[in-house]
């Protein structure tokens, strides 16, 4: 694969806290760069990154000192397991990990904070991409108590080898959750997010209670190392997709090389929003045959309406490809909070009637064939939130009710074809 040859001179960009020059700016023939600083992609250092966002000037470097060859991993034996591990360890018998790092992934004007939360394991909670841990925060259950509080699932946002490459760390990308009084608008630190706050606070060296891993709906397919993967994802659900591309692209896996075609859509407020885009971005440069990268930016973006810029905008905006691609038996998913999917649903069906197809036969089809995947974040069923993972079905959460003895039949039922990865 050629990549884009640069000159080796950096480039310093004054930035004086203006955010609308703080990000480095390089042209050549054929590459316009405007994203945050780099760093090599053989290990991101977000702290080196975070604190040169702070300095006075953002320095640019070029893609060859960028663009490595890929990293090697170890232990290569991850590989030898041919089922995917699940539920090691319990609410009731958590494993007890330690924070390696925390550092905030989203620069000022981002409109909530988002940290990228470095766990050490040990080589003892061993996971595939794709899959999710929970974490049981400090603290007594104000509703129970006596007890803990209730497990909280995060997808996980490494390879199995995490982001040292040696098997022993697992990385969480974690938005701290808030609440604003909408009467005062000032913040209410009691009705904060519990787990979130914990985790995005803590120290390294700190404990943390680490049950799973679990899931098996988002797992990467590996069985065709050729195949097309589009991925939409808004906010933190990029998670598990970062892990998917960090082993396409950033690992070298002797019985993994990737051949085909990675296709990511995130979704966010604005470009200081953006998650892992300096990674991202490596991967466009340096692997262009093989990975295509769209961001929808909704407070800085229009779309073909006028309005704001969503990631159904962008699907819509390709949508003839798409559709080809899913023809052709590519893997769709979608990762993010359940307010996505309507729109995102809306737009398909619209395309698909344009396109003279039915939707609700072409979907039924596609989840026949398991290229649909998704999960999702809704509500909270007695302070605990709830995520669904399906093949199967498209909005399961929005019929639970907000005590689960009252959960319909039909949810019994419904469950019977969906993974219930937080309870």
């Amino acid at each position: 694969m050629a990549h884009s040859a640069l000159s080796q001179v950096p480039v310093a960009v004054p930035i004086n806290g203006d955010s609308s020059i703080r990000r480095s700016v390089l042209k050549t023939n054929n590459v316009t760069f405007h994203d945050k600083s780099w760093t090599s992609a053989s290990r991101l250092d977000l702290k080196t990154a975070n604190a040169r966002s702070r300095s006075q000037f953002v320095v640019c470097t070029s893609v060859q000192e960028v663009i490595k060859p890929k990293v090697a991993v170890q232990p290569l034996t991850l590989e030898d397991v041919k089922v995917p591990p699940l539920h090691l360890y319990k609410n009731k018998e958590p494993y007890t990990g330690t924070i390696v790092s925390v550092e905030r992934l989203v620069g000022p004007n981002s409109p909530g904070e988002t940290c990228h939360v470095v766990i050490d394991h040990g080589g003892n909670v061993p996971y595939w991409e794709g899959q999710s841990y929970g974490i049981i925060p400090p603290g007594e259950n104000p509703k129970k108590p006596g007890s803990p509080h209730n497990v909280r699932l995060y997808s996980i946002a490494s390879t199995r080898y995490g982001d040292y490459f040696d098997g022993k760390t697992a990385t969480l990308c974690v938005r701290r959750a808030v609440y604003f009084d909408p009467e005062t608008g000032k913040e209410d630190p009691t009705k904060k997010g519990v787990c979130s706050n914990f985790l995005c606070d803590s120290k390294p060296g700190d404990k943390v209670h680490i049950t799973g891993p679990s899931g098996k709906i988002m797992l990467l397919p590996e069985d065709d190392l050729n195949a097309t993967h589009i991925m939409i994802a808004t906010g933190t659900g990029v998670a598990p997709f970062r892990g998917y591309l960090r082993r396409m692209f950033m690992e070298s896996v002797p019985t993994f090389k990737f051949g085909g075609l990675a296709w990511l859509f995130l979704g966010v407020a604005n470009r200081d929003s953006l998650l892992y885009d300096d990674e991202f971005s490596q991967y466009l440069h340096g692997y262009p045959d093989n990975f295509r990268y769209d961001r929808a930016l909704s407070r800085e973006q229009k779309n073909k309406s006028g309005g704001k810029m969503y990631v159904q905008d962008k699907i819509e905006e390709y949508s003839d490809e798409i559709f080809k691609l899913l023809d052709g038996g590519a893997h769709i998913y979608f990762c993010g909070l359940k307010g996505m999917m309507p729109g995102i649903q809306d737009t398909l069906k619209r395309v698909a009637g344009q396109r003279g197809e039915h939707w609700d036969e072409k979907l039924s089809q596609l989840k026949k064939n398991k290229q649909w995947h998704f999960t999702l974040i809704s509500k909270q069923i007695n302070g605990t939130s709830v995520r669904l993972s399906s093949f199967f079905v498209d909005f399961p959460l929005l019929i639970l009710t907000e005590r689960i003895s009252e959960t319909p039949e039909y949810i019994r039922l419904l469950l019977i074809k969906t993974s219930l990865v937080e309870w």
